[in-house]
């Protein structure tokens, strides 16, 4: 009796999460997997003026002659200022924010990047690899790739219009997912960023795709309405930008 009694319970729990997954059309799925982060970038450009804001308040402008990374995150720069072409180096836990170019050359590799794939052409912005905008990096403390000991480092940020309650920051050295490509054709599908570094809170972590299912409570079970909009058994990692920008809109009101 006990045996068919969990039985049962299981079963009931089965039905459950079946009858709460949503079904999206194929217009919403569409517009779920747009990429809406905006690029990253590894190289500043040397040319062209970067801005470091120390974290009294002290700023400096000049060309960014140097960065130094562990595991592609930036913990000392070394800028020429524009005027005195004096030589200075800052340490990561010494600036708060750092605005700079990517360099012509990385542009240049990310068009060719773009153009490589095309899924690119229904997800992403052209615009988002070429523009002269410059890039935002914000001083943050963090365990790289959630193994090591805590450390300030500054990190791009990659949803600068959407980032009030959840920042996420470019992964340098994150993979992508793989597709194919026939007789050296355009690659289709693939391309989908596996991972990135994410701040809610007081919290920073290294998400992987692998687990997004793990910590989508983290992120957005505080707000139901999105959860029964967007369950966790009815979203992909493909959709993250997505969600990311839609919880943000949601809990805004």
């Amino acid at each position: 009796m006990k045996l068919k009694a969990l039985l049962f319970a299981l079963s009931l729990v089965s039905v459950t999460s079946f009858a709460q997954k949503v079904k999206y059309s194929k217009e919403e799925i569409k517009k779920m997997e747009m990429y809406l982060f905006n690029e990253g970038f590894n190289t500043p450009s040397p040319r062209k003026t970067s801005t470091v804001v120390l974290k009294d308040g002290t700023t400096h402008k000049g060309f960014c002659s140097k960065i130094d990374t562990k595991k592609g995150q930036i913990f000392e720069v070394s800028l020429k200022d524009s005027i005195s072409k004096k030589s200075m180096v800052f340490n990561a836990d010494q600036i708060g924010e750092m605005y700079v170019y990517p360099s012509n050359a990385e542009k240049y590799a990310k068009v060719a990047k773009y153009m490589g794939n095309i899924r690119n052409f229904g997800t992403k912005s052209l615009n988002k690899s070429t523009k002269n905008d410059r890039i935002y990096f914000v001083n943050q403390t963090v365990s790289l790739k959630n193994k090591k000991d805590d450390k300030e480092f500054l990190m791009q940020v990659i949803n600068p219009g959407f980032d009030d309650i959840i920042s996420v920051y470019h992964d340098p050295r994150a993979k992508e997912t793989t597709g194919f490509s026939v007789m050296g054709s355009p690659q289709l599908g693939g391309g989908v960023i596996k991972s990135y570094y994410v701040k809610k809170g007081n919290k920073v972590l290294w998400l992987h795709k692998d687990d997004f299912e793990d910590n989508y409570d983290f992120l957005f079970g505080d707000n139901a309405e999105f959860v029964k909009k967007y369950p966790k058994n009815s979203v992909e990692w493909d959709y993250f930008s997505f969600l990311i920008s839609e919880y943000t809109q949601l809990a805004n009101g």
